[in-house]
């Protein structure tokens, strides 16, 4: 069993904080904000504080699970602790750590603390230098996930990159969606049913072959038509012909 603190109070650091409660012990919860900590460290029942100085100094796993901009900054007021610093993001490097037993401990999915997350169904990607940090590590996420790989901090990045694609500019396009379906007094939820095939299509077959539309098959007067539509949406007309002729340009590789 773990004796864990939890250096944030976003979303990542709400999903994990009660995540690890389960067979660990939260014992600590930071914030740089004093209401959002206590609401934290009540959830779990944990100490809380809007000081580094009040960190402990003798726990296992110090959790930063801020935003990517901030972790080199956070990590370098953690003052020296006997446990683990790792931090929770897809693109930072390890080495942004100032610490010997320095990690990383990524979950490869988009959290909130509305959503409850079926842990064993996330990929974790951990990493570390320090051999027995690596497998506190790996072991810690085998408690959550069937599904935990050592990535080192070159894949991270990459990883993290892909999901970008995958997931936010993904999620972004189906704003987009919603946007013009609002304009015609039409709701989101029709679109449920070819959201769901088309991910699924791709998950079974591969993206790369699962593609269609017009702009894969080359349907001009298609592309036209659609362009008039949004010739009021410079933004949105803009994005489509880009889109459209990335399609294009993959479909002649």
């Amino acid at each position: 069993m773990m004796r864990i603190a939890i250096i944030g109070t976003g979303n990542v650091a709400w999903q994990f904080a009660n995540a690890f409660r389960e067979k660990h012990n939260v014992e600590f919860i930071y914030g740089r904000n004093a209401k959002k900590a206590e609401q934290l460290a009540q959830s779990v029942e944990a100490a809380f504080s809007t000081s580094f100085n009040q960190i402990p100094r003798d726990l296992d796993l110090y959790l930063i699970a801020i935003s990517d901009d901030q972790i080199e900054s956070v990590a370098g007021q953690i003052p020296e602790v006997s446990g683990i610093v790792a931090h929770t993001s897809g693109s930072v490097d390890l080495t942004v750590i100032p610490h010997e037993k320095s990690g990383v401990f990524y979950p490869l999915q988009t959290l909130s603390k509305e959503k409850v997350v079926d842990w064993k169904k996330v990929p974790l990607c951990v990493e570390s230098q320090h051999a027995e940090s690596l497998k506190a590590l790996t072991e810690l996420g085998s408690d959550l996930s069937k599904n935990v790989q050592q990535i080192d901090s070159q894949q991270r990045r990459a990883i993290h990159l892909a999901a970008v694609f995958a997931c936010n500019f993904s999620n972004h396009m189906m704003a987009n969606a919603q946007e013009l379906l609002r304009e015609s007094e039409l709701d989101f939820s029709i679109l449920k049913p070819l959201i769901e095939e088309t991910v699924e299509k791709a998950l079974e077959v591969g993206p790369d072959n699962a593609q269609t539309g017009p702009a894969i098959r080359g349907d001009e007067k298609t592309l036209e038509k659609h362009q008039n539509l949004l010739e009021n949406h410079a933004r949105l007309l803009e994005i489509y012909n880009l889109v459209s002729q990335s399609i294009q340009d993959t479909r002649h590789e």
